[in-house]
């Protein structure tokens, strides 16, 4: 008979992941202060724009961080991966924490904020494939892409924190105050948290199931396999909403003008939109299959983000904010399950791990990395307050044909690679 999954190992492994994207998506929430401390400039514009390409140079380390500890995952199993990518995530925002500002140190003050975020994004990078291996080869075989979907869950949460944790901010400090130390409390706050799912992770059983007698694969990924190159497609369509979706707290400040608190208030509702979303999704992954949950979420998405920014922008107010981001993270988060289930159910278990680490963090890197960057750049050099649809239209256009070319996975759950060596009723937490 089969018993359910440790709550508690399931626990360490999505709230540790929750807790690194907590770290992360902070810096968006607080991009415009973190210019302001860190790159001065005489334009707020140019500070702003100097602060998110800082949030991107996080993107760039995470295929170097996806390679090697998702392959130190097929390696030496998923625990001992997850947790260095967990103890790396709390060093750079550690970092972070205690860099002191430009005043402080000069020129050595961006260049350390540098080095932190690309400690961040190599730890980042190397979490999502173990993360994703372990909770889809412990999971009951019907209840995969809900048990993938829980990673998307926490995020929400994560994302739903900082901003709460935000908007206390602004309005408890000043405005000096939070450039003196305020914007440093959500990171702070990470660093006290880590360790206590650390200690959640210690406990994890190892989920990796190898045949005695057959060595790991060697390091090397199907570069030329046309699923490499779909699934990154399929990601690009999503962290690209996702990331101008965390964004949207600075769209609102900068470029609407509406009021700081406004910004924080629609960050708390995707993130609570998110986790629904996420949970939902994953739950119809698993009886419906997981492309439509990928197909059609996604082709709404490119379809009516034009129009929604447009409207967005004739009626600039908090409500509208709130309604396009809970939107928006909706449409993104009720796939997330499906499409990352789909690419772990294409590669067998020995690459697992490292083809979703480094498929994922290509088209994070690639396309999420640069979003917001690109987004701040095309609307001070175009003046059009409408870039951040045109990047969702285009990366969601090129998602709907990359699932058009992929196949439904979802038969493949009850047979995959993993449990070719394990009884046919077993789960890995038995």
């Amino acid at each position: 008979m089969r018993r359910q999954p440790e709550k508690s190992v399931v626990l360490g492994v999505v709230v540790c992941n929750g807790l690194e994207f907590f770290d992360f998506v902070t810096y968006a929430f607080f991009a415009q202060i973190i210019g302001k401390v860190f790159f001065p400039a005489a334009a707020p514009e140019l500070s702003l724009l100097l602060s998110v390409g800082v949030f991107g140079v996080g993107f760039i380390a995470r295929p170097l961080g996806s390679l090697l500890i998702g392959r130190y995952a097929d390696r030496a199993g998923r625990r001992p991966a997850l947790l260095l990518s967990a103890i790396l995530m709390t060093l750079g925002t550690l970092g972070l924490v205690l860099t002191p500002g430009y005043a402080a140190i000069g020129i050595l003050a961006p260049i350390l904020m540098t080095c932190f975020r690309l400690v961040q994004g190599f730890a980042l990078g190397g979490e999502t494939g173990p993360s994703t291996a372990f909770l889809l080869e412990g999971a009951p075989p019907r209840q995969r892409a809900f048990y993938v979907a829980l990673q998307m869950g926490s995020q929400g949460i994560a994302s739903a924190l900082a901003g709460a944790l935000g908007l206390v901010l602004s309005l408890s400090l000043s405005a000096q105050q939070m450039l003196d130390w305020g914007w440093r409390v959500p990171f702070a706050l990470g660093t006290v948290l880590i360790p206590i799912a650390l200690a959640l992770r210690f406990k994890m059983p190892e989920t990796l199931a190898r045949p005695e007698g057959i060595p790991s694969a060697p390091m090397a990924l199907p570069w030329r396999s046309r699923q490499v190159v779909l699934g990154i497609l399929v990601i690009a369509g999503g962290t690209v909403s996702t990331y101008i979706g965390s964004y949207m707290a600075t769209y609102g400040t900068a470029v609407l003008h509406l009021p700081p608190a406004d910004g924080l208030q629609a960050a708390i509702l995707v993130g609570l939109t998110t986790l629904v979303g996420a949970l939902i999704g994953g739950h119809l992954a698993d009886r419906l299959g997981r492309w439509p949950l990928m197909f059609w979420p996604r082709l709404l998405t490119a379809v009516v983000s034009m129009p929604a920014f447009a409207w967005l922008i004739a009626h600039p107010n908090a409500h509208a904010l709130q309604a396009m981001s809970a939107a928006l993270a909706f449409l993104t988060a009720v796939t997330a399950g499906a499409v990352l289930t789909t690419i772990c159910e294409l590669f067998p278990a020995e690459r697992r791990a490292s083809a979703l680490a480094l498929i994922y963090s290509i088209g994070v890197s690639v396309f999420g990395g640069s979003a917001q960057f690109i987004v701040t750049w095309l609307i001070g050099a175009t003046g059009n307050p409408m870039a951040p649809a045109w990047c969702i239209a285009a990366t969601s256009g090129a998602a709907v044909i990359a699932t058009l070319l992929l196949p439904e996975t979802r038969d493949r759950a009850h047979s995959l690679p993993s449990q070719r060596s394990t009884t046919a009723n077993s789960t890995l937490f038995d």
